[in-house]
């Protein structure tokens, strides 16, 4: 099992869990977080004045998926959240050793999708 880690635009979050749930991906934690990549922050103009933005909002959507999900995963996310600008987000694959209920006492689950 693998942990995929996508972080993207905030107003392309909509587009992303439709697809992902099309796709039959329907467990996933979101977060709202703030950060900034290569961009190094944006300049906005606000009352005439160029305002300094460092930490641009973004949405954090972390799936555990089946090791032979994890492509699919990884495109209906980049295909849907996709600007075509600089900012629209990274991806991270990690591997998941187990996986712990907090409901039972049941250790380890072959499939994500029970937990």
């Amino acid at each position: 099992m693998k942990m995929v880690t996508a972080v993207i635009r905030p107003e392309m979050f909509d587009a992303v869990r439709t697809a992902l749930e099309a796709g039959g991906i329907y467990g996933m934690t979101v977060s709202e977080v703030i950060g900034r990549g290569a961009q190094k922050g944006i300049a906005l103009k606000f009352r005439g004045k160029t305002v300094p933005v460092e930490l641009i909002p973004k949405v954090k959507i972390e799936m555990v998926v089946r090791d032979a999900d994890v492509d699919r995963v990884i495109g209906i996310c980049r295909a849907n959240g996709r600007t075509g600008k600089p900012g629209d987000g990274r991806i991270f694959v990690l591997p998941v050793e187990s996986i712990c209920r907090v409901r039972t006492d049941l250790e380890e689950l072959e499939d994500p999708e029970e937990a």
